[in-house]
């Protein structure tokens, strides 16, 4: 495994650590206005790399097939929605800001279904980072190393803030501060995981490329439009100029460095 493919594994989870430690700095629960505009922000990151990363590429790998380009990504897109939908509903989880857990009845603890909730999350956007690595180590592909080491720097700097608004409320639960950190980093897990089962799943089915690259996108939207959007709609203007603000880094990110 070549270290251009290390840093892109693992840089995500480096974020979701960084924004984690902060349960060490800072004493109280981040605001819920904040909470809010964070995940306007990590909604905008997501979109943007939805399109500019990987719908955009997956036509432009299917361009052989002429006007028909856009069916790979149209029918990996809703496979991607429907494969969350499927975790959605058989995984018990709870989102922030709500008081009724989703999926099965358990008898976990909230912690532990606050934790799996992001880990849901944290799943789409491994597969992301693991279906452009693969397609960058394929040779043939358009994806260039710039653009696959720029999506994995977007999520991380959208996982910074995912850390924090996982540790910190565990602290103010009354969770010790190395447990709440260890949360923190756990539900970040899934991401270089499911990242390595993408990369290894894609480098045997090399020519469904463009399907795989929009069933991350179409995984990474349904995240969007279920979880971050609903949160940050609670204070529209802030949540607005937020989601604006992460989709436009993105974009900057992918066009000016990709």
């Amino acid at each position: 495994m070549t270290s251009e493919v290390i840093q892109g594994i693992l840089l995500p989870f480096l974020g979701t650590l960084l924004g984690s430690a902060c349960v060490f700095i800072l004493r109280g629960e981040l605001p819920g206005k904040v909470q809010r505009a964070l995940a306007g922000f990590a909604a905008g990151v997501m979109t943007a790399a939805s399109v500019w990363s990987l719908l955009l590429p997956a036509m432009e790998e299917a361009a052989d097939l002429g006007r028909w380009a856009f069916l790979p990504a149209a029918v990996g897109l809703w496979l991607g929605v429907l494969l969350l939908l499927l975790l959605d509903r058989t995984i018990p989880h709870l989102h922030r800001f709500s008081e009724t857990a989703e999926g099965p009845h358990t008898h976990l603890r909230r912690t532990t279904m606050l934790v799996l909730a992001v880990t849901l999350h944290n799943i789409p956007e491994g597969m992301a980072v693991g279906v452009v690595l693969a397609g960058w180590r394929a040779g043939e592909s358009r994806i260039t190393t710039a653009a696959a080491l720029v999506l994995s720097l977007g999520i991380a700097i959208q996982n910074f803030p995912e850390g924090a608004i996982i540790s910190l409320p565990l602290r103010a639960e009354g969770m010790g501060r190395r447990r709440a950190f260890l949360y923190g980093v756990l539900s970040g897990a899934a991401e270089p995981l499911a990242a390595l089962i993408t990369l290894w799943a894609a480098g045997l089915i090399l020519p469904a490329l463009p399907c795989l690259l929009s069933l991350a996108a179409g995984a990474m939207l349904y995240v969007v439009a279920e979880e971050l959007v609903p949160q940050a709609a609670a204070h529209a203007h802030t949540g607005t100029l937020f989601y604006t603000a992460g989709f436009t880094l993105m974009m900057i990110l992918d066009t000016a460095l990709g």
